[in-house]
């Protein structure tokens, strides 16, 4: 099992080590080739360490690392279900998305750079995935951070990409933060640093402790999840390539921070009021953000809005006490929401980079295969009954209108809400790019694709449309995924509500999406122009202005603070005292320097004054005494 998980976690890192050293000498085909090698053979160890597992969990430690003092840590790997599931998912989307951008990528310039991050990427998110101790799995939290930032400004060359870039780096540090300040509380009050030691130890918090630790783990998973208060950074991430969109913000870093939750979920449970905080955020991050993407004219920000709401979905499964229904959520959300910026991202290329939904139209018949793999992934998205997304999402509902509580009623309510503006927004993306009308695109207005570009995302498009299979709750696969978990802390069967509260519940849920559906096509069937500015409108589409309340309550006054002691402290105070003293010491020294001329003359007058000097005020002091 230590050779197998060796080789998931190293090989990524050995492609992006060879090709940073050596891709420059290497041809175009030789760099794409060492990349997806790597994550192949990854996906492959991933494979086999989930068939040879067993149904025990596994402690390694691959490395000894830091020993100082009382921190004594190792590159410790705990490798259970969870994490082997999560591995699995992450090496399968990583392996995918490499292959489809050798075609996507292929002449860029940037090519080598591309797969270097996008293989050290891989890397760092198997450590986040795979690590007990918590101070490697901080190595690895650092390190998609990094990867992000530098993917999502790839094209520096504009302003606009190394800003999104900038400001996504600034933006999940705040939430970085909170990670480091729980490794030094856990060392400090647990002694210990590993995540089974401290889930261990997490029955006998005190309450005041399980509380900061809880929103501190809160705090951050919002940051790398892109949830409420800290989800403004994951629309601007778009602008990366659309690749990059599937991998880092669709499919892995941004679930990274529900993935945490997951694995310490025991110290949540000893906090009631941290799992309460946890749902609620979720819950009105899932409604903000369906509400923000009805109004986006990129297909790519639609999709952005998506991704914070389909987490905000995991956020209440977690905060409901429900993780199996969180991390199936977070697989066919992988799945479906990767393929659909797959699909988008075969648009702008063949669209000339064009990202504007109202620009597009008539595709569905001029790229058939591009629109049926978006058709399927609209129709997961959407919780369609019967395929991947629908049981997933029916089950965190469930699991948030059964907890204890009338305020999770509340937030059942709004997760159900954005349940049904799902599939309109996302239909109304189908129906204005794909959809047959005047003044759409025609054949020679649409360059032809790569035939790889589509034929890499099939895989995706089957596991989207029957993921659901994973934990359907009947049949002879009856809670597959719940009885695979069974073992990890927080992880329970299935939801404790009746038979009819069920079945009322998904039939609710299975009406309200095609009503959903069909209003979508109503609206937007046809549809060529972009609407008229109105003021719900405008509101929708800077999402209730959290940007600009950040703008003018946060940037503006640091701005103004910063140039304040810049200009009047720095300029005006203290580099103005040290010039003028400068200036007087170097007036003074002329003035020395001009007594020293070498007449003699001159000094023997100095002498005289000197000594006159001397007796006068020894005169003067014997007479006042």
């Amino acid at each position: 099992m230590k050779a197998l998980i060796l080789i998931m976690l190293l090989t990524p890192l050995a492609g992006a080590l060879l090709n940073a050293l050596a891709g420059r000498a290497l041809p175009r085909r030789g760099v794409s080739l060492t990349a997806c090698l790597a994550v192949l053979i990854s996906l492959a160890a991933a494979l086999a360490a989930l068939l040879l597992r067993g149904a025990e969990a596994h402690d390694l430690t691959l490395f000894a690392w830091i020993k100082l003092g009382p921190l004594n840590t190792a590159m410790d790997v705990h490798y259970d279900s969870l994490a082997a599931l999560m591995a699995l998912m992450v090496t399968f989307v990583a392996s995918i998305i490499h292959l489809y951008s050798t075609s996507f990528m292929r002449d860029d310039s940037g090519l080598v750079r591309y797969f270097v991050y996008l293989n050290l990427f891989v890397f760092a998110m198997l450590v986040v995935t795979l690590s007990d101790s918590l101070v490697f799995m901080y190595l690895g939290w650092e390190g998609v951070g990094f990867c992000s930032y530098a993917l999502i400004g790839f094209w520096y060359g504009e302003e606009a990409n190394a800003s999104a870039g900038r400001k996504a780096f600034l933006f999940t540090r705040l939430g970085d933060i909170a990670f480091g300040v729980l490794l030094a509380l856990c060392l400090v009050w647990l002694g210990e640093l590993s995540i089974t030691g401290v889930n261990a130890q997490a029955a006998s918090l005190s309450s005041g402790a399980a509380l900061v630790l809880g929103l501190l783990l809160f705090w951050a998973a919002a940051g790398k999840s892109a949830q409420l208060p800290l989800s403004v950074w994951l629309p601007d991430a778009m602008a990366g390539p659309s690749p990059v969109s599937a991998l880092i913000h669709a499919a892995t870093m941004v679930t990274a921070g529900v993935y945490l939750l997951m694995r310490m979920f025991p110290v949540l449970a000893a906090s009631p009021w941290v799992l309460w905080l946890i749902a609620g955020v979720g819950a009105i991050t899932a409604l903000w953000a369906a509400l923000a993407a009805l109004a986006q004219h990129d297909i790519k920000r639609v999709l952005a809005y998506s991704t914070i709401s389909q987490v905000g979905y995991m956020f209440l499964a977690v905060g409901a006490s429900d993780i199996v229904a969180g991390m199936f959520h977070l697989l066919s959300h992988a799945f479906f929401k990767s393929l659909l910026f797959l699909a988008a991202g075969c648009v702008i290329k063949a669209l000339d980079e064009e990202h504007n939904i109202f620009k597009m139209g008539n595709l569905r018949r001029l790229m058939p295969a591009v629109g049926a793999l978006f058709l399927i992934g609209a129709l997961c998205l959407s919780a369609f009954p019967l395929l991947g997304g629908y049981f997933s999402k029916d089950r965190i509902l469930l699991a948030a209108f059964t907890a204890p509580g009338l305020s999770y009623k509340l937030f059942w309510a709004a997760g159900f809400l954005a349940a049904l503006l799902t599939p309109l927004y996302t239909f109304r993306v189908y129906f204005i790019a794909f959809g047959s009308r005047h003044g759409g695109r025609t054949a020679d207005q649409v360059s032809k694709l790569p035939r790889l570009l589509t034929w890499v995302l099939w895989p995706l498009a089957a596991l989207a449309l029957g993921d659901g299979l994973l934990n359907v709750p009947l049949g002879p696969g009856k809670h597959w995924l719940a009885r695979f978990l069974d073992a990890v802390p927080g992880a329970r069967l299935e939801v404790p509500a009746s038979g009819s509260v069920e079945l009322g519940m998904a039939l609710a849920s299975a009406a309200g999406v095609l009503a959903a559906i069909a209003l979508a096509a109503w609206l937007y069937r046809g549809v060529s122009a972009e609407p008229r500015p109105t003021a719900w409108r405008e509101a929708l589409f800077h999402a209730l202005y959290l940007d600009r309340f950040y703008e003018l309550f946060l940037v503006r006054p640091y701005r103004a603070t910063a140039e304040f002691l810049w200009k009047q402290f720095d300029d005006g105070g203290l580099d103005l005292g040290f010039t003028t003293l400068g200036q007087g010491l170097s007036i003074f020294s002329r003035g020395l320097a001009a007594w020293s001329n070498g007449r003699l003359s001159l000094y023997l007058l100095m002498m005289v004054v000197a000594l006159v000097s001397v007796l006068g005020v020894l005169a003067w002091s014997w007479f006042a005494w």
